[in-house]
């Protein structure tokens, strides 16, 4: 079971960091980190394609070959795409392709290439019909080697946006799942600096003492 680290209160939800096996976690809509083939051969992305099974790596060369055809990559950095789950216990997935940032020519616009992928992201889930509790793992912080420090920063601030600012995005829980201890400690790094300058409001306290449901 995983572990609950941070837990705060948005205006439209809560957004929750935990700790453990993102595939054992219950919620409505999974999300990967893709890479812009969406091969399924790396890291957590080839994890949840063996749990998916070959029907979503055939679904997913059938959208390469599409887009192939109008000579597009599969899908490009900063862009995402919605498939069914199959054996996942999800209904539907969503694919996020983010920095690479083993390559120099995408390490450098790194920040502004995250941006537009988490974009990407929320509005493939927003067209979702089912997605009331969102599994996350933080965009590119594994194989793909973003700055755990400036990518945790980033990860909080714009998922607490999503669910404090602006309209309703219909989720009203965002789960954020990593079993990268490099990252946690990170994360709860910039957590505690900045708790205070985040949107929402910390919960992590009176949900450990089983006072915040």
């Amino acid at each position: 079971m995983a572990e609950t680290v941070i837990v705060r209160e948005c205006k439209y939800g809560q957004v929750r960091v935990l700790f453990g096996n993102i595939l054992r976690v219950d919620g409505d809509l999974l999300v990967t980190t893709a890479n812009n083939r969406l091969a399924g051969r790396e890291g957590l992305d080839e994890k949840i394609h063996q749990k998916a099974g070959p029907e979503l790596r055939e679904f997913t060369h059938q959208i390469a070959v599409e887009r192939r055809k109008e000579n597009l990559q599969p899908c490009g950095v900063g862009e995402a795409v919605t498939t069914p789950g199959f054996n996942l216990p999800f209904e539907n997935l969503v694919h996020v392709v983010g920095p690479d940032c083993r390559r120099p020519n995408q390490d450098n616009f790194r920040r502004d290439l995250l941006k537009q992928s988490y974009a990407a992201m929320f509005n493939q889930i927003e067209a979702v019909k089912k997605r009331e509790t969102l599994v996350m793992p933080p965009i590119c912080m594994d194989i793909f080697a973003y700055p755990h420090r400036e990518g945790a920063r980033m990860t909080m601030e714009i998922v607490l946006a999503w669910m404090d600012e602006g309209e309703d995005p219909g989720t009203d829980m965002v789960l954020i799942v990593t079993n990268d201890n490099q990252f946690l400690n990170n994360m709860k790094t910039v957590y505690r600096e900045s708790e205070d300058r985040f949107p929402g409001i910390d919960r992590t306290r009176a949900f450990r003492k089983g006072k915040y449901p």
